[in-house]
C-alpha cells in the first residue's frame, strides 16, 4: 500500500504515488539516547523490517518464518513485535506511506521557496524511485485489508501529490495525468538487474528517459486516457 488513497469507498480522483525503505507512519518520537537494550531491540526492529521487506517483495506468499530467518532472529522475537504476517505486511505499506508523504511535503516547501518546478519534480520522482516503494505496491497489492489509519495517512499522501501535481503542472505536457507518474513509479520498479548497484542504475536511466517525455513541449498526443483512480485503487480490494 504505497499509492495514496488506495480506499475505494474513497475513490475520487485524488493524487497517487506509488508507495520504500522504512519511514516511521506514527508514533511517539523518543528523546535522548537508547540505553543498550533498547538500542538492540530497535537494531533487531529495523533488521527484520528490512528483511520482510526483501523476502516478500520477491516471495508475496512466503511464511513469517522466512523473514526470521533472513533476519538473524528467533520467531519468538518476530512475533514479539508482530502478531502475524499480515500486521508485518501492514507495518511495511504503513512506512511506504509514510515516505511518500515526506517526499511530498519536501518538495511543496521547495516549490513554495521558488525552486525550478521541473528540478523539484524531477528530484521527487528520483527520490521515491530510490526509496522503491512501489515495489511493495507490485508485490502486495490485494495481500492483506489495510488499515483506517492506513487509510488516513494514504489520503495525506493523496492531498500532498494532488497539490504538488497542481502547482508544478507547467511544466508537464498536457495530455499528463497525475495517475500516469503512480504507473511511471511502478513500471520503474519493475526493473532488476544481478546486483542492487545495476538495479539501481537502470531504473535511474529509464526514468531519465520516461521524465523528458513528461516534458511540456511539442509532442504528439499520448493514446488512450490516463487511468482512473479506481483502476488503481481497485487492487487493494484483499481477494
Amino acid at each position: 500500500m504505497t499509492e495514496a488513497n488506495p480506499d475505494p469507498a474513497r475513490a475520487k480522483d485524488q493524487g497517487t504515488p506509488t508507495g520504500a525503505d522504512s519511514g516511521r507512519a506514527s508514533g511517539r518520537q523518543r528523546t535522548g539516547p537508547l540505553s543498550g537494550r533498547q538500542a538492540e531491540a530497535a537494531r533487531n526492529d529495523q533488521r527484520i523490517l528490512d528483511s520482510a521487506r526483501e523476502v516478500f517483495v520477491n516471495d508475496p506468499g512466503a511464511p513469517i518464518t522466512a523473514v526470521a530467518k533472513h533476519a538473524g532472529v528467533g520467531i519468538s522475537a518476530l512475533y514479539t513485535r508482530y502478531g502475524s504476517k499480515e500486521e508485518l505486511l501492514r507495518k511495511l505499506c504503513a512506512d511506504g506511506l509514510a515516505v511518500v508523504v515526506t517526499e511530498a511535503e519536501t518538495a511543496l516547501e521547495r516549490v513554495k521557496d521558488g525552486a525550478d518546478h521541473w528540478q523539484v519534480l524531477a528530484d521527487f520522482m528520483r527520490n521515491l524511485v530510490d526509496a522503491d516503494t512501489s515495489s511493495m505496491t507490485l508485490a502486495l497489492a490485494g495481500k492483506f485489508a489495510p488499515t483506517p489509519d492506513m487509510f488516513a495517512l494514504a489520503n495525506r499522501s493523496s492531498e500532498l501529490m494532488d497539490e504538488l501535481f497542481t502547482m508544478v503542472r507547467d511544466v508537464l505536457r498536457p495530455d499528463l495525468g497525475l495517475h500516469d507518474v503512480s504507473l511511471v513509479f511502478e513500471l520503474v520498479a519493475a526493473i532488476k538487474a544481478s546486483t542492487r548497484e545495476r538495479t539501481t542504475e537502470l531504473r535511474h536511466r529509464y526514468l531519465a528517459l520516461i521524465l523528458d517525455g513528461m516534458r511540456a513541449r511539442d509532442r504528439e498526443a499520448l493514446p488512450g486516457p490516463s487511468p482512473t483512480w479506481q483502476e488503481l485503487s481497485e487492487r487493494w480490494v484483499a481477494t
